[in-house]
């Protein structure tokens, strides 16, 4: 029987994917059970193998792929139950898993698809390839939470690229989502060293380190890395508030975009009954400001996950460049503690999410002390008269060539100042009120006399984008405010 070839067995998966979509069957419930299916068909066909992932024989794919209708639905229902109360690996994939697919006869079909083919017999790029598909068309249907601020694939290898970690580094991402940084990284080092057999065991056991708060995306990073083979019968990956306290280990290279907004509220009944709700702050000794801000926060603890010597990539909005108070004082912190040598000023239309912009902050960090501390930042600025759009315009590799070239990862010493590129003096930003690190000098074409306008499609997109970013900075406002919401009667 002739294998299908990469392409074909991703169009196969996908085939299936729009089907159920008509029937209801949204794209995030869809990746849910494939990932629970695949995963134990992956578990049948590794015994025997050192890695291979225990399930218990009542609950493996031997017991589950012959049955058909109430007897497949039950089985698998009870499969899912047990699994999800087992320690390691299949914890984690497994966790609060339901069946989504109610129909047997559906539920049928998508066990023939995944038992139609030997998927551990598979490279690991044609399986990552195949559920990275899967997660890219979830971020797009998806208008909130995981998807919201789905990372691109071209801006996210490019940050590894210039970062260039090297195998036996530890690298880490507190707020992974579906692991997108963790692998790229992998990636990166798979293609760029000539791995011998202990380096790859290092890779694949000691070298990722991830973290999310959210039970769904945990269990798809955690089956990204298992297809990716990195961990094995553990997962690298941890469902954790990292915020909640100090970091447990420090790690060499730090590559995130962590969650924006404010941390979620707590509930209090008043006097009369009714609730209200009060937002809180992370209250760690290792922060030098106390804010519900989420992102202040995450680059607060990046901060304290870094070893000396290490060096990190953050994505943050740009509210973090001018917020006052916190994020003044903790501007100061990075700028002091750190090299913050770079500052990547992302275009918008690149987010999932209308109105994001966003910078990357990269910066290493080095023992206290005058030699610690910044000298000079610069200033990349990808924004001014750039448009993209998601779908008639996306970015790809080739619009950040010219910023990985200006970068000189090699040797930043070799860094000249462009149109684009500049660089400005530890104690101009200092002597900036706030230490206001929103720095721009291009003038904005659009804004000119007798300017050329943007198509009519590109216009409207960044209509939509002003606007929303307007209200999101009201948002902050209020959040700074602390105006408070408008009180809900108790629960008996």
């Amino acid at each position: 029987m002739t294998q299908p070839s990469s392409a074909q067995l991703v169009a196969r998966v996908w085939n299936l994917a729009h089907v159920l979509r008509n029937d209801g069957v949204s794209y995030g419930d869809y990746l849910e059970q494939i990932t629970f299916l695949l995963f134990l068909k992956m578990a049948d066909e590794m015994k025997g193998q050192p890695d291979a992932p225990t399930v218990p024989e009542e609950f493996s794919w031997a017991r589950l792929e012959p049955l058909t209708g109430v007897d497949l639905e039950v089985q698998y229902r009870r499969t899912l139950e047990e699994l999800g109360k087992a320690s390691g690996l299949l914890g984690v994939i497994f966790r609060k898993a339901q069946n989504k697919i109610n129909d047997p006869a559906t539920l049928r079909r998508v066990v023939g698809l995944i038992e139609q083919q030997q998927w551990s017999g598979l490279p690991f790029d044609v399986k990552g390839e195949i559920y990275e598909g899967l997660l890219q068309r979830n971020a797009e249907d998806v208008r909130g939470g995981a998807g919201q601020y789905f990372t691109p694939r071209p801006l996210i290898d490019a940050m590894v690229r210039v970062m260039r970690p090297e195998p036996g580094e530890t690298i880490a991402d507190p707020a992974c989502g579906t692991g997108g940084f963790l692998l790229a990284a992998r990636d990166y080092l798979v293609k760029e060293f000539p791995l011998d057999r202990d380096e790859r065991e290092t890779l694949r056991e000691r070298t990722f380190f991830g973290a999310d708060i959210v039970d769904s995306v945990v269990r798809l990073s955690a089956m990204n890395m298992f297809l990716h083979g990195i961990g094995g019968k553990e997962t690298p990956v941890q469902r954790v508030d990292s915020l909640a306290q100090p970091p447990s280990r420090s790690v060499d290279i730090v590559l995130a975009n962590p969650p924006f907004g404010v941390k979620g509220a707590v509930a209090e009944v008043d006097e009369e009954g009714r609730v209200k709700r009060q937002k809180v702050s992370y209250a760690r000794p290792d922060f030098v400001a106390q804010t519900p801000n989420k992102q202040l926060n995450f680059l607060q603890h990046i901060l304290s996950m870094l070893r000396v010597g290490g060096r990190a990539a953050v994505v943050v909005p740009d509210n973090v460049l001018f917020e006052a108070g916190a994020g003044e004082t903790v501007r100061r912190r990075l700028l002091q503690d750190c090299d913050l040598h770079t500052i990547l000023r992302l275009p918008t239309g690149i987010f999932y999410a209308q109105g994001v912009k966003a910078n990357v902050l990269f910066f290493d960090r080095h023992a206290s002390g005058e030699e610690a501390r910044t000298r000079d930042v610069w200033f990349y600025d990808l924004r001014t008269n750039h448009h993209f759009t998601l779908k008639t315009r996306p970015m790809g590799a080739a619009d950040l060539v010219p910023f990985e070239e200006a970068y000189h990862a090699g040797d930043r010493s070799k860094r000249v100042e462009s149109e684009r590129f500049r660089k400005f003096s530890l104690q101009e930003l200092l002597a900036r009120d706030k230490v206001n690190l929103d720095v721009f000098w291009l003038k904005d074409d659009s804004l000119e006399e007798g300017a050329d306008l943007p198509r009519p499609g590109v216009l409207a997109a960044e209509i939509v984008e002003s606007l929303e970013a307007a209200l999101d900075e009201f948002r902050q406002v209020a959040d700074e405010l602390e105006v408070p919401e408008e009180a809900e009667p108790a629960l008996a």
